[in-house]
């Protein structure tokens, strides 16, 4: 524990000091100025070597812990209130979302966790989310490693997220929509939780409570997208350890050597993301009956934890990678932020 204290305590330290900044500027994600402070303490030298330890917990067990507690902050009888016209479009936006950014990122060359990373964040609920699935995506490639595509897709989402705050109630004064579908249409949209709640306030109190409402129902589908992209990304690492242990039995043979035969295998499903359904399913079953206060003190802690994941992930990220694919990463973001607009509106019009 004497080893990981350094490293926790240097999370913490900037995790309270960007929650306080983002308490006075909403518009400025704690998770986002957390891993640019990790960032620019790994590539100004001042992560002292004392702290690499903890560094890496942070980065893996506490952001897993953040997902979990995640779960609480959703409610799926509120969420199916809205109708099922209302969920129509929430899968919709999430699934084409995520398809069409894909295959966005391989026409713009855009590396592989990067693409997956903002196409998660896009899709489901922004910075939170794209710290759900850095949990499951492995890197290798030499220009994307995971800490570098988690810095750049949260940029991106958090830029046209943004954005979005600006637009969507231009957008649904102009359209003249009634509360319920653009409330709906914000919450499908617009990345952030935080930046629902804003632009939602922007039109009326009305619109404010359908869109968070809307919003919620897309973190939902991060725990079935998360597991479903581990499996594959599992067999993916599968294959490529698979190849190695043929090349090392191989040479075993021919050395003589006996054949070792490695059987580790991990779970289909990250057990993160059981607990996080299980904290859902409790949220749901109990709603009513836990004091709000509880509620509200764990979904400050998930915030916490996971802006202390995005330190220790700012941490891992060598500048000199992170710039040579950034216009085309942003690019793909703004893309991707278009595609969940028109997407979502479309939706809205024919569901709602």
């Amino acid at each position: 524990m004497n080893k990981l204290l350094p490293g926790l305590g240097l999370c913490a330290a900037v995790a309270l000091a960007a929650t306080a900044v983002n308490s006075q500027v909403p518009l400025l994600s704690a998770m986002l100025l957390a891993i640019l402070v990790g960032v620019v303490l790994r590539n100004t030298g001042l992560v002292p070597q004392a702290a690499e330890p903890g560094l890496k917990v942070a980065g893996r067990t506490v952001l897993r812990a953040g997902v979990v507690l995640l779960g609480l902050r959703l409610s799926l009888p509120a969420v199916l209130e809205l109708g099922w016209g209302a969920v129509g479009v929430i899968v919709v936006t999430v699934v084409a979302v995520f398809a069409a950014t894909l295959w966005l990122g391989r026409v713009l060359a855009v590396p592989r966790a990067t693409t997956l990373l903002t196409a998660t964040g896009t899709a489901i609920c922004g910075a939170a989310a794209v710290a759900g699935m850095s949990a499951v995506v492995s890197g290798g490639e030499q220009d994307d490693d995971v800490e570098s595509a988690a810095a750049t897709a949260i940029a991106s989402v958090t830029l046209f997220g943004t954005l979005g705050i600006l637009l969507l109630p231009l957008l649904v004064g102009v359209l003249g929509l009634s509360p319920v579908p653009a409330g709906v249409w914000v919450g499908a949209s617009v990345h952030e939780v935080g930046q629902v709640v804003a632009a939602g306030g922007l039109v009326s109190q009305e619109v404010l409570e359908v869109a968070v409402v809307a919003k919620l129902g897309r973190v939902v589908l991060l725990a079935p997208l998360v597991a479903l992209v581990g499996v594959w990304e599992g067999r993916r690492q599968a294959r490529r350890v698979g190849a190695q242990v043929v090349g090392a039995e191989v040479a075993q043979v021919l050395a003589g050597r006996p054949v070792t035969h490695p059987r580790r295998q991990a779970p289909l499903v990250p057990l993160f993301v059981v607990g996080f359904l299980a904290m859902v399913a409790a949220r749901s079953l109990l709603e009513g009956t836990v004091p709000a206060w509880v509620l509200g003190w764990a979904g400050q802690a998930a915030s916490f934890l996971l802006t202390m994941a995005m330190c220790a992930m700012g941490a891992g990220v060598d500048l000199r990678r992170l710039t040579r694919n950034g216009l085309r990463a942003l690019g793909l973001g703004g893309a991707a932020g278009l595609v969940s607009l028109l997407v979502s509106w479309l939706a809205v019009i024919l569901l709602v």
